[in-house]
């Protein structure tokens, strides 16, 4: 497994684990104290909620873990946007943390209070608790996530890293992500609502189906951006022409010496120019006397 792959497959199991874990604490786990407004004065299923806490922990650490995976590779399609997609993606993980810590903190003092007798006064302070971490929720993975579709899903579709159909969804959804959430912030829809569904499910499957490409499938080896890098197929890598031949070099200095005949026939003062001019010596001037006497 070479390095690309490794960071695809880290990546998408990373993906895998913001499903495993953001979905069970909003569906299940959570309920008790989101649904009772009297749970910090009441008998609560303390060890069932702060499990979910630790789920929504888990969660946003993965989120982190998808924009740092991801991070060296997309920026090599648009360094920009790959940093956005980092920006938002740990914006998200702050403000689940948020979440997550306002939840223990109403588990924290339900335990205590009770205990002193402090049920009237626990009252607010537990559903003012409640509020921060249901306005974390809206703000973080309501709204965040149409933002990180819109980013990433425009470098996978430009880098060709994952089959375009799959950032195509994100692409798709985003806006209709964006302009639900956009309306649940302003008070104008529910999270709930058939039209929060209608960008929901988008967001969910692009994200779903690049983690499950992204484990088991990896990234696309011909994609331009990955050309030359280590651990890919010798098909993405640059070829390299092979050393010449003894026979070629061979072959190419006949080919010059052709030419350079060609051009002595044409031009007998080349042929000429490349003969030695050896100068006459005295010892040579003694042996010829009648070289000397014309001189003369």
């Amino acid at each position: 497994m070479g390095p690309m792959r490794k960071t695809a497959f880290v990546a998408g199991a990373l993906y895998l684990i913001t499903f495993v874990a953001g979905i069970p604490p909003a569906a299940v786990l959570l309920r008790p104290v989101l649904d009772n407004p009297q749970y910090i004065v009441s008998a609560g299923a303390d060890g069932q909620v702060l499990f979910g806490a630790f789920l929504d922990l888990i969660n946003a650490l993965a989120c982190i873990g998808t924009a740092v995976a991801l991070f060296s590779v997309v920026r090599r399609q648009h360094e920009g946007f790959a940093l956005g997609f980092v920006t938002t993606r740990m914006f998200e993980a702050a403000v689940i943390v948020v979440g997550v810590l306002s939840l223990m903190t109403v588990v924290a003092l339900r335990q205590t209070g009770v205990a002193a007798g402090d049920e009237a006064s626990l009252l607010p302070i537990g559903q003012a608790l409640v509020a921060v971490r249901d306005s974390a929720h809206l703000l973080g993975p309501g709204v965040i996530p149409g933002l990180n579709a819109a980013l990433l899903g425009y470098l996978m579709y430009r880098s060709r890293l994952v089959p375009r159909v799959i950032p195509a969804i994100g692409l798709i959804g985003a806006p209709l992500f964006l302009v639900g959430a956009s309306a649940s912030l302003l008070g104008v829809n529910e999270q709930t609502s058939v039209f929060s569904a209608i960008g929901f499910v988008p967001i969910a499957l692009w994200e779903l189906s690049l983690g499950l490409w992204l484990t088991f499938k990896g990234f696309n080896p011909s994609a331009p951006i990955l050309a030359g890098a280590p651990g890919e197929s010798p098909s993405a890598q640059p070829s390299t022409p092979p050393p010449p031949t003894q026979h070629g070099t061979r072959k190419a200095s006949s080919r010059v010496a052709v030419h350079k005949e060609n051009w002595q026939a044409r031009l007998p003062w080349l042929r000429k120019g490349t003969q030695t001019f050896t100068p006459a010596t005295p010892a040579s001037a003694a042996t010829h006397p009648e070289t000397k006497g014309n001189a003369t």
